[in-house]
Formats: structure tokens, sequence, C-alpha cells
């Protein structure tokens, strides 16, 4: 009794030992210990892996970089390559950015407070145009750099001062929290900081003809010197800056498009590269994007 009451068993030969269950039980708890850290394991590995495989944009420009997903900095692609049609000052490009940033996340979202919409917010009610036409990424654009122009001295104003002055916001300080990344934007995308545009992007299923995306660039930037060769789309810049906004244009909107590589003279983006950016080689006036 006493050896029951500890939990010994005597077999007939006189061995005391523990009971096989609680041996069975120890060794399941142990297996289901070790399953569980591995299983945790796995999950953390398969989380870092993903998030590192994630599409992801960064820019660097002037000592500072960020990062969007493809969706905001193709959408800043195009608010950019309008101010450089219009031949906008790099600044106009800045307070497009910041507010857009502000306003929508550069997301061309569907809602927003009462009527607002797209891309700047802007509502119907207040004659920026019908629901369809503000959901048209370049009426917006379009619409407010309309405004901007209008608003006196903008190029050197505070930008909370002229964003507000356009917006009619309700929380007019915000935009210059986001100052720092309409700038980063617009000095990439407008071609001013050199290789400073990467993305990181998942495998491309399927690419537009080389004329669709040649009809993009002359209807968003007004780059009409394209010539289309299969699934390569050569464009012919007038200098080196230009030539550099078309690349970085192009890679913005290669999650759109389908681009797979990107050139400029010696220099190179390649989708199948991930984060490692552009090739090391000399920059020239010509950009090709090969499709699919």
């Amino acid at each position: 009794m006493p050896h029951e009451r500890l939990g010994l068993v005597m077999d007939e030969s006189g061995v005391t030992s523990h009971p096989p269950r609680r041996r069975r039980r120890g060794r399941i708890a142990l297996l289901l210990v070790v399953a569980l850290v591995a299983g945790g394991g796995w999950l953390a590995s398969r989380f870092l892996y993903d998030s590192l495989r994630t599409p992801r944009c960064t820019i660097t420009a002037a000592g500072m970089t960020e990062s969007f997903d493809p969706e905001q900095t193709g959408n800043a692609a195009l608010i950019t390559a309008l101010s450089i049609k219009r031949d906008l000052p790099p600044r106009a490009a800045t307070i497009a950015l910041t507010t857009a940033y502000q306003e929508s996340k550069i997301l061309n979202i569907t809602y927003g407070d009462r009527d607002s919409l797209g891309l700047f917010q802007q509502r119907p009610s207040q004659g920026w145009g019908t629901k369809e036409q503000i959901l048209d990424p370049v009426y917006s654009t379009n619409k407010f750099y309309d405004a901007l122009l209008k608003v006196e001295d903008y190029e050197h104003a505070d930008i909370t001062e002229i964003a507000q002055k356009v917006q009619r916001s309700g929380y007019p300080e915000a935009y210059r929290d986001h100052e720092g990344q309409g700038r980063v934007l617009a000095s990439a995308l407008s071609g001013h900081s050199p290789a400073g545009l990467t993305c990181r992007l998942a495998e491309a299923t399927g690419a537009a003809k080389p004329a669709a995306v040649a009809k993009a660039l002359a209807t968003e930037m007004g780059v009409k010197q394209a010539e289309a060769t299969g699934d390569v789309l050569t464009v012919t810049a007038p200098d080196q800056q230009t030539a550099w906004a078309v690349a970085h244009w192009s890679v913005a909107r290669a999650a759109q498009f389908g681009a797979t590589r990107v050139t400029i003279g010696e220099r190179a983006w390649d989708r199948e590269a991930g984060d490692d950016g552009w090739s090391e080689g000399a920059a020239s006036t010509t950009v090709t994007v090969t499709l699919g």
C-alpha cells in the first residue's frame, strides 16, 4: 500500500518502478513542447521571410530614405509626372505629394469624410468634379495643380498655408507632418536624385503592351519620343534628368504594367534582383523598358 500511495509498482520479481502510463505521459508532453517550439520557430521564420518578400518600394533622396507600397509609389509617379508635363517647379510636386499623403496615403480611395474621394479627397459638393472624374487620378491631379497655381507665392510659402488654401481641410496642421515624404518622392520621381528609387516586386504575372506604356507616358509626363520593338519600349529623353524621371516612373509603375527590366544607359533595374537596386555604370538619355 505505501508503494501505491507513492505511485510505485512492484512486479513479481520485487523490482519497484514508476507506472508505464506516467512515463508515456511524460514523453508525450516532452514531444508536444518540442513540437510547439519547432512550430513556433517555423512560423516566426515564415513570417520573417514573408515580410522580407513583401512588395515594397524604397526611395532615397537628400539623405532621407522612405518606403512605400507599389500602389502608393505608382500614384506618386503619376502625380510627379503631371507636374513635369505642365513644366511646374519641383516644389509643386512636393506640395501635391505631401497633400495626397495626408489626405489618402497616396491611394485612390473611393470613400472619405462626407463625400470626399480619391487621391486628394476632393469633394463633388465643393465643385471639384463628378465622382467619376475625381476618381480618375489624372483628372484629380490636374485639378489640384489648377487650384495650386492660383495660390500666390506657393513656391515659397509655408506648405500648411498653401495646402489649406487649396484643400480647405479641417486639419491644416497635419500637412507639415508629411512634407519629408513629399520631398523625397518628388526629388526621385522628377529625376533630381538618380537611382533614388528601387522596388522589390512579386513575379510579373502579366504585362501591358509597349504601346500602352508609351501612351501612359505621353498622357502623364508628355514624353512622346518612344518606340516599341517587340516587348521593349525605348524612350529618348531630351536630357539625363528627364531620362531618370522616365526610368523611375517605369520602375514605380512596374507592378501595374508588368515591367521586368528598366535600363538607363549602362545602369539597370531588374525585377528579379529584389532589393539590389540599380546596377553600376554610366547613365544616358536613353531608357528601355522590358515588359513581361
